[in-house]
């Protein structure tokens, strides 16, 4: 089956449709989006090539800085306004509110890369994206021609 779109022809392929929450949660909790069994990390970041259980391939995901923008948005937005609220209604000096917001900050963002990273790459599995489809990632070197 094609379908004509704006710069030429694709292939739409018929796939059985993969629940993206149940895949996005088990890549939060760092297991693999097929079964939910298996380790989706081989290190801190370092995705596994293939599911121990299922023998999904993991490998060819591609998340990228799509993580950390996220740890940056959520972690920003929580230690500002939690800033903005102790500054107040209390009188902290500078050197107190360096004392708990820098460390507050380094321990938040290394606590949440590795779920976000698992929730980006459930993500991917969930829509058949970056070879999750079976087909490669087809790179165009000039889309305008």
């Amino acid at each position: 089956m094609e379908e004509q779109v704006f710069g030429g022809n694709h292939h739409k392929v018929a796939r059985e449709p993969r629940p993206v929450w149940q895949a996005i949660k088990r890549g939060l909790l760092c297991k693999c989006p097929n079964c939910g069994q298996g380790r989706l990390f081989a290190s801190f970041v370092k995705t596994v090539d293939r599911c121990e259980v299922c023998h999904e391939e993991i490998f060819h995901h591609r998340a990228d800085d799509l993580p950390a923008y996220l740890v940056v948005v959520i972690v920003g937005h929580i230690v500002v306004g939690a800033f903005m609220g102790v500054e107040a209604t209390s009188k902290l000096a500078l050197w107190q509110h360096l004392l708990i917001w820098v460390p507050l900050t380094i321990v938040s963002a290394l606590a949440l890369l590795r779920p976000m990273k698992g929730a980006v790459v459930g993500m991917q599995w969930a829509l058949y994206m970056h070879g999750f489809g079976g087909e490669e990632d087809v790179i165009e070197t000039h889309p305008e021609a």
